[in-house]
């Protein structure tokens, strides 16, 4: 099933949300390490409440122990960015892809861009930045796993 990553997340609150999202949704979670937190923080725990114990976690030292592990589940790893050029509505989604989301202060690095097999952007109006991540990351779980039969009609 369609999985997601965090690189080196740096809210908790935000990386909480996508947790229980992810365990409502059934999929795992990667994080990309380093955390800009502690990952045992109070606040990550009361934004994904008791939904933690339900979500497939999955941490990974840094970029390349990530890169390892990817390389060797034949995923294709996906970038959502606002550097893309494809909308994510836009996409073939497969089963055993990757979601990438980066840091919300930063995003990713652009050796990151250079690595990934895709970068998907979600259209905004002119002049904004940026969605928050959590937001971010239901919308396209939400396609993906629509396109790829994971949700229940």
């Amino acid at each position: 099933m369609v999985s997601i990553a965090l690189y080196q997340p740096d809210i908790p609150q935000n990386a909480g949300n996508i947790l229980r999202l992810a365990a409502c949704l059934g999929m795992s979670v990667h994080i990309i390490g380093p955390a800009g937190f502690d990952f045992s923080d109070r606040s990550i725990r009361r934004a994904g409440m008791d939904y933690i114990g339900e979500v497939e976690i999955v941490r990974h030292s840094g970029w390349i122990a990530f890169r390892g592990w990817q390389a060797g589940s034949g995923s294709r790893l996906v970038l959502i960015t606002t550097h893309g050029t494809t909308p994510y509505t836009s996409f073939g989604f497969a089963p055993t892809d990757v979601l990438l989301f980066g840091r919300e202060s930063a995003g990713v690095p652009e050796t990151v861009h250079e690595s990934v097999d895709a970068r998907l952007l979600i259209p905004m109006r002119p002049g904004l930045r940026s969605l928050n991540v959590a937001s971010a990351a239901a919308m396209v779980a939400g396609e993906a796993l629509r396109q790829t039969g994971g949700l229940a009609a």
